[in-house]
């Protein structure tokens, strides 16, 4: 099979930051959204509106503790919306 077999999917474009699932995977939980803030407050990860950093997110985050990480991404979620992610 030749390369010229497969399908192509299109320019890989390069997303700025980093998935929110990712980030919640290296947290253990239960944490206080202030503990959370002080190890990845300077993480960038992706939203529907563009990178932004998990402190800024947190800020409109009305929970100050989370028991599970599905917790933390649903609060997160709840900020940041669903939807696709800009590439350029």
């Amino acid at each position: 099979m030749s390369d010229d077999d497969g399908l192509t999917l299109g320019e890989r474009r390069p997303v700025d930051g980093a998935p929110l699932a990712r980030v919640s995977s290296r947290l253990t939980w239960p944490k206080e959204r202030s503990e959370v803030d002080r190890i990845e407050g300077e993480t960038v990860i992706r939203t529907p509106d563009g990178p932004r950093t998990i402190s800024e997110i947190l800020e409109d985050v009305e929970e100050t503790y989370f028991s599970t990480g599905r917790e933390f991404e649903t609060n997160v979620r709840a900020v940041i919306g669903t939807g696709p992610i800009p590439t350029e």
